[in-house]
């Protein structure tokens, strides 16, 4: 086991680093936008199109796709390094439910022509519409129908906290077919496009973290061609577990990267900041909140990538990568914490990000599942080793 970073990793990562402060950060600046207000839609496209030109959008989705077919090692050390700065347009570059979605590769290869290969040229976006008013975490619980009608299904039903559903092209829409079976095989996959008679965006909906890309979905006898269907009848729910499960790795990388850069900003302060004639960094209760960070990091840091690395052998790590997400996750945000407290005053205040980053990591513990429910997967698997 080495986890020595190869080469043309170490590679990629420089010329990431390069596109973001020679090219996005300058590009944010210029736009002078209110992160809290969201992020114009044609600053976010022309960051994603870049991106793809540079080989970083759609990274580790397969070659023949446009892809860059980077390994599961290589894409939490991107996701990680991308997460490194405070800033509302690097999350851009390699994208999140709007972005190119493996499990779209279930599909036929019409169906990846006609819908993975425009998101992975980031020409288009998608969204992910799983979640319902009554359906969070206990996500087999979902009341969307489809019912079939010759060669369309007829789907009714709410979907909410729709992340990208103001701006998709398409929505990856997941529905009951089977109300006895539903997660042993009674909720099916469809690809919905923009525009379909009978789908409608419904209610904004504006989170702590700022922005507004959150909404409804709205279907109301929306009729959806067959051909649309996403893999086989019945077997979405399954299709959607395994969506999240993959995406919850990256999240704990995004949030090792995150935490990476709160303590050096935490550290950076304490050196500068006087009180009572010295730095603030020489008192023992700000070195030891410090210290704590800094130990969970590396302890964090650690066990994403010894995950990625096992699944890179051709493991199955479900329990590994709840372990990750939960407590790189939760890491975040104490150090989040540590550093509005270090930063005192300023902290607090919106002319620095330390604020902003305080509210925005706070979505980490429920997204792609709570840390409840990371809790629960990692007993489950303990009790049936």
């Amino acid at each position: 086991m080495d986890f020595t970073i190869p080469e043309e990793i170490e590679i990629l990562r420089r010329s990431l680093r390069k596109f973001i402060e020679k090219e996005v950060l300058p590009m944010e600046e210029k736009a002078d936008f209110d992160p809290d207000e969201g992020v114009p839609q044609e600053l976010l496209k022309k960051v994603r199109i870049r991106s793809h030109d540079l080989g970083f959008w759609g990274i580790d989705m397969p070659e023949q796709y446009g892809g860059g077919g980077l390994n599961t090692m290589g894409t939490v050390i991107m996701r990680e390094e991308v997460s490194k700065y405070f800033s509302s347009l690097t999350q851009s570059i390699f994208g999140g439910p709007e972005g190119p979605s493996k499990i779209l590769l279930a599909g036929t290869e019409a169906q990846i022509q006609k819908y993975l290969v425009p998101v992975v040229k980031g020409e288009q976006s998608c969204c992910f519409a799983l979640t319902e008013p009554n359906a969070g975490s206990d996500a087999a619980s979902i009341e969307t129908s489809a019912v079939r009608d010759g060669d369309e299904w007829v789907i009714n039903g709410l979907k909410h906290f729709i992340t990208n559903g103001p701006y998709a092209d398409y929505a990856i829409v997941f529905a009951v077919t089977d109300r006895e079976k539903r997660a042993r095989g009674g909720i099916t996959c469809f690809i919905v496009e923009k525009g379909t008679p009978g789908l409608s965006t419904g209610k904004i909906q504006r989170t702590m973290g700022g922005g507004d890309s959150q909404c409804e979905l709205i279907f109301e006898d929306c009729r959806v061609p067959h051909e649309n269907v996403l893999g086989e009848v019945g077997m979405g729910f399954i299709a959607a577990m395994t969506f999240l499960g993959g995406g919850r790795l990256n999240i704990a990388a995004g949030a090792v990267g995150m935490t990476e850069k709160l303590l050096k900003a935490s550290v950076e302060y304490a050196k500068q900041r006087v009180q009572f004639g010295k730095p603030i960094a020489t008192r023992q209760a700000i070195q030891w909140m410090l210290a704590d960070i800094a130990t969970e990091l590396y302890a964090a840091r650690n066990m994403v990538y010894h995950t990625a690395w096992r699944i890179d052998q051709g493991e199955m790590m479900v329990k590994e990568i709840a372990m990750s997400k939960l407590y790189a996750t939760e890491l975040v945000n104490r150090a989040a914490d540590v550093a509005v407290q270090v930063h005192g005053g300023m902290g607090y205040m919106k002319e620095l990000p330390i604020e902003r980053v305080y509210r925005g990591v706070r979505a980490l513990r429920i997204v792609e599942g709570t840390s409840e429910i990371q809790r629960f997967i990692i007993a489950r698997s303990l009790l049936q080793e």
